[in-house]
């Protein structure tokens, strides 16, 4: 029955996310997947926290989409989302909860808060913190740059950031109290896990982005680029590992986070 539940429950948020256009239809296909994944092979801890990051970002991906329109051309991932960005979102996650129903132990738990605490804190700071009026500093140099240039950083951005690990790290602990693992003394430790590993991991993916990410430069417009296609003309390589793409940060950072949370976890309880 949960794989039922988890799957019908999946299916009624993809099939509103892609009415809305804030999924494809493959990313909505693989949506459901996970959605059946997390909540089947788990429970609401893991369908819940997915659930938080997935909604939360949609709702900041649409706020002044107007606004940030012309940025968005700028970046690999959108707002959009394909069944590749679902996937590089929620992936790793869907493999600790199966990790966790094979050999359970809590460190699963602790490492999946990291890494959604770090994709939310990453959306959160990139879709607040495009609307900063001020703009944008060098992560490495702290040198202004361009808005929409890969690492560059803003305070919003980083409020933004942290308060989305945050919202993570608290989130994860009620949905453990609702289904009576947890009571609320759990709170502190996890908002303490979330916002920490969640804003690292965050951070480490502004500084890939800033030195080894692979990124492009327009013809057209002279502006530095994480596509192959700008202004209606192929982008040529400016910096960066070639084989770094804007998935690979997404994925170390993550893991990253995770890695920080699962130390955190095992400090803290």
């Amino acid at each position: 029955m949960d794989w039922i539940w988890g799957t019908l429950f999946a299916l009624l948020v993809a099939g509103a996310a892609y009415r809305k256009k804030s999924l494809t239809v493959s990313g909505s296909a693989a949506a459901v997947v996970m959605g059946a994944v997390y909540y089947g092979a788990g429970n609401l801890f893991w369908f819940g926290t997915l659930l938080l990051f997935f909604i939360t970002s949609t709702l900041l991906s649409r706020y002044k989409k107007r606004e940030k329109h012309e940025l968005e051309k700028s970046y690999a991932k959108t707002g959009n989302r394909d069944a590749a960005q679902v996937f590089a979102n929620g992936g790793l996650g869907m493999i600790l909860v199966i990790l966790y129903t094979l050999f359970p132990h809590p460190v699963w738990m602790y490492v999946f808060v990291g890494i959604m605490a770090t994709v939310t804190a990453d959306t959160w700071a990139t879709e607040i913190g495009s609307l900063s009026r001020r703009q944008p500093r060098s992560v490495i140099t702290l040198k202004p740059v361009a808005p929409g240039t890969s690492g560059g950083v803003t305070f919003t951005g980083n409020v933004a950031s942290m308060l989305g690990a945050l919202v993570i790290g608290v989130g994860a602990s009620l949905f453990l109290q609702v289904i009576g693992e947890e009571t609320l003394s759990s709170i502190a430790p996890y908002a303490l896990i979330g916002l920490v590993s969640g804003f690292a991991g965050a951070y480490l993916d502004s500084l890939f982005g800033a030195t080894v990410q692979r990124m492009y430069r327009c013809p057209v417009c002279g502006k530095e680029v994480e596509v192959k296609e700008h202004c209606g003309v192929r982008t040529t390589q400016s910096r960066g590992l070639s084989w770094m793409s804007n998935d690979l940060v997404n994925l170390l950072s993550s893991l990253f986070g995770g890695a920080l949370a699962g130390i955190l976890g095992f400090l803290l309880f």
